[in-house]
């Protein structure tokens, strides 16, 4: 579908519901998610924490 197509298709459909034809809405993050969002961060910020650009490096890590 190309992007006229697409923008046809959604006026059309937005002059038959009187408005955008979704529900416009930002999700929020419950609280786990927020809590392992921040967990990520510091881990990623702590030097001493290993990280890895082969997985095979983290396989065998994995492994011991």
């Amino acid at each position: 579908m190309s992007l006229s197509t697409a923008f046809h298709i959604f006026v059309r459909q937005s002059l038959r519901e009187g408005g955008i034809p979704f529900k416009v809405r930002l999700e929020q993050p419950n609280r786990e998610t927020i809590a392992a969002m921040l967990e990520a961060e510091r881990i990623a910020g702590d030097p001493s924490v290993r990280g890895y650009n082969d997985l095979d490096a983290l396989f065998a890590d994995l492994e011991q």
